[in-house]
Parts: C-alpha cells; structure tokens; sequence
C-alpha cells in the first residue's frame, strides 16, 4: 500500500476544523458557568446538575454519530459531508446558547437546558465526524502524528483568540448603548462574532481535505460493529484517559475565573484608554495557558519520536499533576508565580492532546487488524465521548462544588469558599492526572506493535484492492 503524504495546505485545513470547534469548547470550559451564575442568574448548583443531565445524554449520543457516519456515502466521502451540513446550525446555536432571555427563575433553567442540550449535540454532529476524518486522510502513523500536531496547534490558536478576544469584546459591545455596561448584550454579540468566524474555518476544513482509506466493500451490522468495540481494550484505555486527562482541564478552567474574581480579586492587569477597554488577569491567565499548550503541542512529536506516545503521555501527567499540588501554596498576591505555574501545566497538558488523538487512530487499526472491519467513526466516538463524559464531571462538579463550599455570585466570598476555589485549582484536578496515569501505564500498544500490526494491515489491505 502506497503511503500518499499529505500537503502543506491539507493539513492546514484539518486543523482550521478544530479552530472552529476550540473555539466554542473554550468559551463553554472557561466562561459557560460563569456565564450562568454571574450574567444569566442560575444558581451554581443547578448550573452543575444541569451539566450532569445534559452531558451524560449528549455523550451516550457519540457513538450514535459514529455509527452514522461509517454508514455515510456520499461523493465528498463520508465525514466530511457532516462540516458542510453542520456548520451553519453549530454557529446560530452558540449564538442562542449566550442569549438571555428575560425569564423568570423556572424559565431560565428550561432555556438553559434545551439550548445547551442542543449545542452539544449539534458539536457532536460535526465533532466526531471531524475527528474520524483524520483516520481516512492517510495510513502513516507519523502522518497521523503530524496531523494531530497541526489540529491542536489550530485547536489551541482558536481558543488563543476566544481567551484573547472574549472579554475585551464583551467589555465594547456591553458599552455600545452608553449608560450603564449591559453584559448580556456583550456576551451575545460576542458569540456572533465567534459564530461567524468558526463557520469560515469549518468551510475551509471541508474545503481542503480528502478521504483516502476506503473501508473494507462488505456492509456490517451495527451489532458486529459493537461487538468488535466491546473486545478493543486499547479503546477503553483511552476513554479512560480520556475522560480523566478532560476531567483534569474542565475543572481548572471552570474555576479559574472565579479564582482571579472572588480570590486574587484585582482583576484589571492595565487599560487601553485609546479604546475605554480593560484587559484583565483573568484573560492574561487564560492566554498564556493556551500559549503554554501550543508550545506542549509543537513538543509532542519530537519527545513522542524519543520516548513514544505512551511514555510521553505518562511523563507529562505525571508532572502536571506535581505542579497542580503545588499550585495550591501559592500566596494570592504572587502573581509572577500563579503564571509560572499555569505556563508549565497547561505545557503538559498540550503534550497530552494530539497524543491521546494519534492513539485513537491506532486503537482503530489495531480493530480492523483484529476483526478485519473498520469501523473508524465509532472507534473516534470515544474521543468525543471522553470530551463529553470528561467535561461532565469536571462541569459537574464544579458547580457542585462552588454550591458545597457556600458560593453566592457577585458578592464577597466566606474563607470556607475561597479555599475550595483554590482546591478547584489544584488537588481536585490533580485526582485526574492521576487517574490517567493509572490508565495509561495498562496501554498496550506501543511503537512496537504498532509497526507489526502497521505492516500486516498494509499488506492485508493491498490484497483487497
């Protein structure tokens, strides 16, 4: 089997699909709860159990999507239809998703979980697609390699622009009436800006990319499909890292807000007066981590080339979960040593990212090796479900949390709550590092078996052409 490198201007278009997505992730991860607590009104208790319901349903629908899509024929192939199909609802739905509508209490819940519910769906109509396509674009797994670099490079300069850009657009479009700020209409005006912009690069993706690896010609049932996931056990390895390396992110950037607003509490870093504008800590906070996972991102090849996908994975989980402990000590006032701290773990969580990626493509060569099917849409399934189930618990949680330890929104916070803020920062993410350290140290395909199980299916796959 020939191996078709891939182009410059390909894997640039791959990545602006995740860009697109990054986008709205972050601005979910970072601002979402806030969003409800602070702008819309909703209790941090209710914000947390909704995340629970809705997420839980929302990632029980992944496979779901994967499965459709390994059933998909169409002339452009059959994932990259979902970008061109999706790509208008996914914008109009963030869009509604940061709308506040003046409800009463009841009514807000409602808005808020059908629309939420909706979002998440609508990501997973376009989002695991996406994430199947890099298994059909090519058949090296340095290519595939390369092409997880490249997403989440993407990945991390669309939420670079979401964190750089949130808040200052929220500030001049809150303004824009005169009198008093109306956040609201600056965080709705904001997420069209963000709408737009995400709907651009999913074109792009759809636009630049190919399908190369054809499926085996034979139809397969859904239940054959299930059963050939049910023995894959690298696939539920890295549901679990997953989950946990997701759970780890989801619940320091749900709380870091919070931290600088109710624990720092100086918010304002300096102000562009040229522009009535204010850039704040907070968003400096949430720039230099997404630098931070670039520069990891870019690191995961090279180390990944010396030390393999599972020991690098395992080092920098390790570490990040070191530096998450220690981040705890740090006096509110050590500002220099709260960024520091921030660079070098969001650094080990970019390490992780396109790792983890490059291993579900393994995980769905080591099931057509097995089982000679493949199924790629339901084996990507499981990094959208770890997302999902990943984030559900750390949203969850979060909200919980804030609820546990006695958080009232837009008001001076007890010492009971700001420490469990800090704990939202350090030792309760620091339980996810660890658990993916626990799963990846059971991960068993390593760059050994890959090139044997590699080699027998390119030659296994040349037969059926």
């Amino acid at each position: 089997m020939t191996i078709e490198k891939l182009s410059l201007k390909e894997k640039i278009g791959y990545g602006f699909g995740d860009a697109a997505s990054s986008m709205f992730w972050k601005l979910f991860s970072m601002y979402l709860m806030f969003f409800y607590t602070d702008i819309f009104g909703i209790s941090a208790v209710v914000v947390g159990t909704m995340f629970l319901v809705t997420r839980i349903w929302d990632a029980a629908f992944d496979p779901f999507v994967g499965i459709l899509a390994d059933r998909t024929e169409t002339k452009w192939g059959k994932f990259r239809p979902y970008l061109l199909w999706m790509m208008v609802p996914f914008g109009i739905i963030g869009i509604i998703t940061f709308t506040t509508p003046d409800f009463g209490p009841t009514g807000k819940i409602i808005y808020a979980y059908i629309t939420y519910s909706l979002m998440m769906m609508i990501y997973s109509m376009i989002n695991v697609p996406y994430a199947s396509l890099m298994g059909v674009m090519s058949a090296d797994g340095k290519e595939r390699t390369s092409l997880a670099t490249f997403r989440f490079i993407f990945a991390f300069g669309g939420s670079l622009l979401v964190l750089a850009a949130a808040e200052p657009l929220v500030d001049i479009f809150s303004k824009m009436g005169g009198g008093a700020p109306n956040l609201q209409i600056g965080w709705q005006l904001a997420a069209v800006v963000f709408a737009i912009v995400a709907i651009i690069f999913f074109w792009f993706t759809f636009s630049w990319t190919r399908e190369r690896i054809k499926p085996v010609t034979e139809k397969t049932s859904l239940k054959h499909d299930l059963k050939d996931l049910w023995v894959n056990r690298p696939w539920f390895i890295l549901l679990g890292a997953g989950i946990a390396s997701i759970f780890f992110n989801s619940i320091r950037d749900g709380a870091a807000i919070y931290y600088f607003k109710y624990y720092v509490q100086t918010q304002d870093a300096f102000q562009v007066n040229s522009l009535n504008l204010t850039i704040t800590l907070s968003s400096l906070y949430f720039v230099l981590g997404q630098a931070a996972n670039i520069v990891g991102v870019v690191l995961a090849k090279p180390v990944s080339d010396r030390m393999g996908k599972k020991g690098t994975f395992l080092s920098a989980m390790a570490l990040a979960t070191v530096f998450s402990i220690f981040f705890y000590f740090i006096d509110r006032n050590n500002a220099t040593l709260i960024f520091v701290m921030q660079f070098l773990i969001s650094l080990c969580a970019g390490i992780t990212f396109p790792l983890i990626w490059s291993m579900y493509a393994d995980a769905a060569d080591y099931s057509e090796w097995k089982t000679k099917r493949r199924a790629t849409g339901l084996i990507f399934s499981a990094s959208s479900m770890s997302q999902k189930f990943g984030w559900t618990i750390g949203g969850a949680l979060a909200g919980w949390l804030l609820g546990y330890y006695g958080f009232q929104a837009n008001v001076a916070q007890t010492e009971t709550a700001q420490n469990g803020i800090r704990m939202m920062l350090s030792f309760y993410p620091a339980i996810g590092t660890l658990m993916g350290v626990g799963f990846m140290l059971i991960y068993p395909l390593n760059e050994k078996m890959m090139e044997k199980i590699s080699g027998e299916l390119a030659t296994w796959r040349s037969k059926r052409e």
